[in-house]
């Protein structure tokens, strides 16, 4: 799945891991989509801690494409404490094996996957920007 979403030959563009279950500290494929970030906010769910990866596709001007990557750790509302404690742990081993993305984005509401916020922090981690921003 993860070289499914970096593939250009491919409309996927995210995934999403969830634990196995609420006493397991296993981690299994519950989710891809083509949708971008907004199908990817429908997917997340308020009672859990997951972890996301997405491709984030936007434009510089009319001419040009960038396509970044960024690493989603999820930490719903309604998750429980436990299970909040111990995702920060599981985030290192996780970002091993997801490991080429631009930014981090640390998500604990559903507005914290918005497009345009996410695209501004590309933007500025991306280097030489053009907008002013």
């Amino acid at each position: 799945a993860y070289q499914d979403v970096r593939s250009d030959k491919s409309d996927t563009n995210w995934l999403l891991l969830d634990y196995e279950s609420d006493r397991s500290d296993k981690l299994i494929l519950t989710k891809t989509g083509s949708g971008g970030l907004a199908e990817l906010q429908e997917a997340v769910d308020p009672s859990k801690a997951s972890f996301a990866y997405a491709r984030v596709s936007y434009s510089n001007d009319k001419e040009s494409v960038r396509e970044k990557f960024i690493f989603v750790t999820w930490i719903g509302p309604q998750c429980k404490i436990m299970r909040k404690a111990k995702i920060s742990v599981h985030a290192a081993d996780v970002k091993r094996v997801l490991s080429v993305y631009s930014i981090e984005v640390p998500a604990q509401n559903k507005d914290d996957l918005t497009q345009d916020p996410i695209v501004i922090r590309l933007r500025k981690a991306g280097g030489a920007s053009y907008d002013g921003i």
